[in-house]
């Protein structure tokens, strides 16, 4: 066992989000970690990692373990660059041996500038910085929070399938479905102060938790069954009773002490909605550049009253540029912009604005107004927070108590609650947990007017969107109609179409009649000698592999033996592919 955490228990002020829990790592497992935020994931996470000291039981691992943290804030010196940030803490040996898998990564990541100082850097690329430099650093055990935010969707999938390849063991939390679905085999989802575990991937959990809670509602239908007729014995009179009544009584006192299941809130919301008129948002011919760069170009767009539109594209490519300007907040180089009159923008933007740490929350919803209209009629304040996953005990905490993803579900209340017709939103996965993501979405289908939104959630843009526009290269904007799935799928068939094809050979002048296949007599050799090539391969391989485990410690010596295996491996995979052909072309031979 690489790691365990015994009987935790953590308490915030008279807030206790974990009670007496316990959690167990095994080689090579790779565990997600889900809940409602402000439920405690992130503080799970500190705690496993030794960065915070839990108030009650005990977490120890092997000592030969080396583990890793990637929190969801990472500190930095601002004067690293960003190379020196990734190989902070390492030796220089390691470093030595690193350097070309974190140049690598950086890259991958969007990041490729090794030198700058990381003081110069946006929020995304500091996180990815803090990514690399856990990816890179060679642990047993790497412990992630949200490591797939700020990533577009191209590093998304890439780090999908880094983290399926790993080798060590992963705890992790996450809101994205799909990256649950592909990299974990376990889930344990904090709720209640509980940890509750769920083998398999996501598709797995949903399934054995409705189990759960389907079995739970069983139990206490039969316990207030029960209740009910140990209350009609109870009210009957002593000689009634009978001789035996202590017993029963105390049985009763305590069936009655028990508790059910908690009745969950829920984010169920009626869709909140001004009016909007036949003309929405127009934009002709938009262009917009910051200096030299041009990040939108010659760009269209009639906004439909029901548009459900999805923005992709790599992170720096213009989509934030794109939301500001049918915003209002940026005004364009060229082109014309036209807003309807009754046309009310909702922008969920991807920062969380300041938010008064000292204000309660109720104050900051009543800020809005103390009660929101609905088609069902007023909604209060308080009504309005209990809907958004805010009990009423925690209506009147200030707003610094909150995490940080709690204070990203209060800004999207706020947005939401001011009516808007046309919602702009930015990431709006980011920070959100799956519950919150899953009643959003529920919301959006039946919301009355238009929603573009920019996101790398793959599972939330199949669900949402009937149209994408991908912001490439240059500025241009591309649109693909369906989702996420359609989307990669028609985008694929264009690269197809786009690659070179290759100018049909002249064919010498051959005799009339039809010809046979036969090999060449260079293909006949090559044919003939491949399998003891590939075996040969095999075997160097093997053999740099066994060397490289007995020069463990000699970091200069495992360098070139990687270098000289990543070369076998590239040659081996070269003559398979070679190997398949020929044995295609002999099996053609051999049925003429």
């Amino acid at each position: 066992m690489l790691l365990s955490a015994e009987h935790i228990t953590k308490t915030y002020g008279t807030r206790s989000v974990l009670d007496d829990v316990s959690l167990y790592l095994e080689p090579g497992e790779k565990l997600g970690v889900i809940g409602v935020n402000g439920t405690g994931k992130s503080t799970l996470l500190r705690i496993l990692a030794g960065a915070e000291e839990p108030d009650g039981g005990s977490v120890s691992r092997d000592p030969n373990v080396r583990l890793d943290y990637l929190p969801q804030l990472p500190d930095f010196d601002p004067a690293n660059t960003v190379l020196e940030q990734v190989f902070a803490g390492l030796s220089d040996e390691a470093r030595a041996v690193a350097e070309y898998e974190a140049k690598t990564i950086l890259t991958r990541l969007g990041v490729p500038m090794f030198d700058q100082p990381v003081g110069q850097l946006s929020g995304g690329q500091r996180k990815r910085v803090a990514l690399c430099a856990a990816l890179v650093s060679g642990c047993d055990v790497l412990v992630l929070d949200e490591p797939t935010n700020h990533l577009d969707s191209g590093m998304v999938a890439w780090l999908e399938d880094y983290l399926r390849a790993f080798k060590g063991a992963l705890v992790m939390v996450t809101h994205d479905r799909y990256f649950l679905e592909r990299v974990t085999q376990r889930l344990v989802e904090v709720e209640g102060g509980k940890l509750y575990f769920y083998e398999g991937n996501y598709d797995k959990y949903l399934e054995r938790k409705a189990q759960r809670e389907e079995m739970a509602q069983a139990s206490e239908r039969k316990r207030q069954s029960i209740l009910r007729r140990e209350l009609q014995w109870v009210m009957q009179g002593p000689t009634a009773r009978g001789t035996k009544s202590r017993e029963r009584l105390e049985r009763y006192e305590a069936l009655k002490e028990q508790k059910g299941p908690e009745e969950k809130a829920s984010m169920e919301i009626t869709a909140l909605s001004s009016r909007l008129g036949k003309k929405t948002i127009s934009l002709r011919h938009v262009s917009k550049a910051f200096g030299a760069r041009t990040v939108l170009r010659d760009f269209s767009l009639e906004l439909l009253r029901d548009d459900r539109i999805g923005v992709v594209g790599a992170n720096g490519s213009g989509k934030s540029t794109l939301l500001n300007l049918i915003a209002g907040r940026l005004a364009p180089d060229s082109g014309a912009m036209e807003v309807g009159e009754t046309v009310r923008i909702g922008y969920f933007c991807q920062e969380t604005p300041i938010l008064d740490p000292e204000q309660r929350v109720i104050d900051y919803v009543k800020d809005i107004g103390d009660s929101i209209q609905t088609r069902e009629g007023k909604v209060t304040a308080s009504q309005l927070l209990e809907q958004f996953l805010f009990p009423k005990d925690e209506q009147w905490a200030p707003i610094g108590r909150l995490s940080g993803g709690e204070k990203r579900r209060l800004f999207l209340l706020a947005v939401l609650a001011a009516a808007p017709n046309v919602l702009l939103l930015d990431e709006p996965t980011n920070d959100l947990d799956i519950q919150t993501l899953t009643i959003l979405e529920d919301y959006l289908e039946t919301f009355p007017g238009a929603v573009i939104a920019v996101s790398h959630d793959r599972y939330f843009l199949d669900k949402t969107a009937d149209r994408l526009l991908e912001v490439g290269p240059e500025g241009v904007v591309t649109e693909y109609v369906g989702n996420y799935t359609d989307y990669l799928s028609a985008r694929r068939e264009r690269e197809k179409e786009k690659a070179p094809k290759a100018a049909p050979e002249k064919k010498a002048e051959r005799p009339s009649g039809p010809q046979k296949l036969r090999f060449s007599y260079k293909e006949q050799r090559e044919f003939e000698t491949i399998d003891d090539d590939i075996a040969a391969l095999e075997g160097e391989i093997a053999a740099v592999k066994a060397e490289a485990e007995a020069k463990a410690s000699d970091y200069v010596a495992l360098q070139e033996l990687q270098a000289r295996q990543e070369a076998l491996e590239a040659a081996l995979e070269e003559k398979m592919d070679r190997w398949v052909y020929l044995n295609d072309l002999a099996e053609r031979i051999a049925n003429q």
